[in-house]
């Protein structure tokens, strides 16, 4: 063989070396530069399914927990504006109180039935205010899925497609109310509005306020009870929010750890070992330089030949 030259075995040997060196060469310098263990199907084609399939759910719990933030951000909207409700009925309280007192005339109480239709009507107000994304938060139409005269929304707070596990339901009355229906709870208060009118409700509204209920004692006691009655309700739906608000940040809390053992369970099939990619890349660098020198080498070799025709 060492006295043929038209094929040189030895140097196509040396440069099947020298490609697979310079193959293997870039795919370590490819994960070093980019990180990742798998950069392609090729790589390793389970693990790159696995890998993309717990990177979508990493990206939907993060979405959740984003969801999570926006939901809490919804509720502390409505929870200051019942706060606002709470503390313009604790001054209709004392007005009322006032107002029982026999040592008042009519003139008097007219005053404080003015003052009441305006605080009255700052609560309407409130209510009116209480919006979020274009969406009234007590106010509307039933949404999908929500029983007739209820506001419904939906927060998706899990990464699935479970009603039951992703999926927590915040319900409102409607128009007239500042009520909340807790969904899978139940729970459900009477109506916080008062009103002289009735009808079976209890209600107070500044367009509806008739005189004679301020008209004596006996009347401004009955609007004292009605409004014990709405502060006990709007107390009652602050205490819902705030179980609401409770779960939000347990689910935060899970969906954290949930997002953190998935990133790693990923991180350990895709991310590449930095370390031990560098120690490759300087083995294959330091065989690329010894297989280019043999190539060179097995080239030069058949030159020998030319001594047979001096």
């Amino acid at each position: 063989m060492s006295t043929r030259i038209n094929t040189n075995i030895n140097a196509l040997n040396a440069l099947r070396s020298l490609t697979d060196v310079n193959n293997k060469l870039s795919v370590s310098q490819l994960r070093l530069a980019t990180g990742k263990r798998i950069n392609t199907s090729s790589d390793d084609a389970a693990g790159y399914t696995i890998a993309k399939k717990m990177n979508a759910r990493a990206e939907g719990l993060g979405q959740a927990l984003s969801n999570i933030g926006s939901a809490k951000n919804l509720v502390t909207v409505a929870e200051g504006h019942l706060n606002n409700i709470v503390d313009i009925l604790t001054q209709m309280k004392t007005k009322a109180t006032q107002a029982a007192d026999d040592s008042l005339g009519t003139a008097e109480r007219t005053a404080i039935k003015a003052e009441l239709a305006s605080l009255s009507n700052q609560i309407n107000l409130e209510v009116q205010q209480a919006t979020w994304n274009s969406k009234s938060i007590f106010n509307g139409t039933a949404s999908s899925g929500a029983t007739a005269g209820n506001v419904l929304f939906k927060f998706q707070i899990g990464a699935g497609n479970s009603s039951t596990n992703d999926l927590l339901q915040f319900n409102l009355l409607k128009t007239g109310n500042v009520s909340l229906e807790g969904g899978n709870t139940g729970f459900k208060s009477s109506q916080m509005r008062l009103d002289s009118s009735g009808s079976g409700a209890t209600r107070l509204s500044g367009n509806t306020l008739a005189g004679s209920l301020l008209g004596s004692s006996a009347s401004a006691h009955k609007l004292m009870g009605r409004i014990d009655d709405a502060i006990a309700d709007v107390s009652e739906a602050l205490s819902y929010i705030g179980s609401v608000v409770n779960r939000l940040t347990y689910q935060e809390a899970s969906l954290t750890v949930a997002r953190t053992n998935t990133e790693a369970a990923r991180s350990r099939i895709e991310d590449a070992d930095m370390a031990f990619e560098q120690l490759q890349s300087t083995k294959f660098q330091i065989l690329q330089q010894t297989a280019s020198a043999m190539l060179a080498q097995a080239n030069s070799g058949p030159q020998s030949i030319l001594s047979l025709f001096r």
